[in-house]
């Protein structure tokens, strides 16, 4: 987005963040606009790719189960080219939920959902290994989500 965003413009992305599917009403009342000008103010940000879609996140346990595994993946160079092959290649692969150019350590933080630790272990050695210019992978599983825990908490 060219134009910077103002505080009223931060007050609509935290409160979607927080709950998208709350009314433009709702939002409105919070950031002390009209129905109509805070929906041009949405349309804006969307227009602008600042909102650049809205999904819905799903409870594991719910879904059937499953581990959340955190992967640190470090590469042989960090030029565009080793950059756009490994980001090309995780795409592919529906496990990788997420993938983040990092900082430190590591070049690649990667979140994997997988049913377990058994196809943790093939995804590890049939996927990640051998994705192009990797030459470290240091894994954690996650035990808890201690936000959804405390999310859960402040909405009872």
């Amino acid at each position: 987005m060219t134009a910077r965003l103002d505080e009223i413009d931060r007050a609509i992305l935290r409160l979607l963040r927080q709950d998208a599917r709350q009314s433009n009403a709702a939002i409105a009342a919070a950031v002390g606009l009209s129905p109509s000008s805070c929906h041009r103010r949405i349309k804006l940000l969307e227009d602008h790719d600042v909102i650049r879609g809205y999904t819905i996140v799903t409870d594991a346990e719910t879904e059937g189960g499953g581990v959340n595994v955190v992967v640190g993946v470090t590469l042989e160079r960090q030029t565009e080219d080793y950059l756009a092959r490994f980001e090309g290649a995780v795409r592919k692969y529906p496990e990788i939920r997420e993938c983040f150019l990092m900082t430190g350590e590591v070049d690649y933080w990667l979140r994997v959902h997988v049913d377990n630790a058994a196809r943790y272990e093939a995804i590890h050695s049939e996927v990640l290994s051998r994705l192009p210019g990797v030459t470290r992978i240091q894994s954690s599983f996650a035990m808890r989500n201690a936000l959804k825990h405390q999310r859960k908490a402040a909405h009872r």
